[in-house]
């Protein structure tokens, strides 16, 4: 995970989210922001988004669409592996 987010994705605040879109797509941030604070997306929101949910909040580009759902993917395996980390070493959920 890139940033200051020590925390897991799923329970990244709006903020959060934001602060993620940011860095990932700085050329998209205004339409992704709007959207994000319009419909209160948290990180458990996020990560469970589709491409058709996409296509509502404005991202009409399918290959865009793409690109935003493998980086989701990516943010969950990460979240995945952090946690199975986290039990294997005995220490307790975050």
């Amino acid at each position: 995970m890139a940033m200051g987010l020590s925390k897991g994705p799923s329970s990244w605040s709006v903020e959060e989210v934001l602060e993620w879109i940011q860095e990932q797509y700085p050329t998209k941030m205004t339409l992704l922001h709007k959207a994000v604070i319009k419909h209160d997306i948290t990180g458990r929101v996020l990560l469970r988004l589709k491409d058709y949910q996409l296509k509502l909040l404005g991202v009409e580009d399918e290959k865009q669409q793409q690109e935003i759902l493998q980086d989701l993917l990516l943010l969950k395996v990460q979240e995945e592996i952090s946690e199975l980390s986290d039990i294997c070493s005995g220490e307790p959920a975050k």
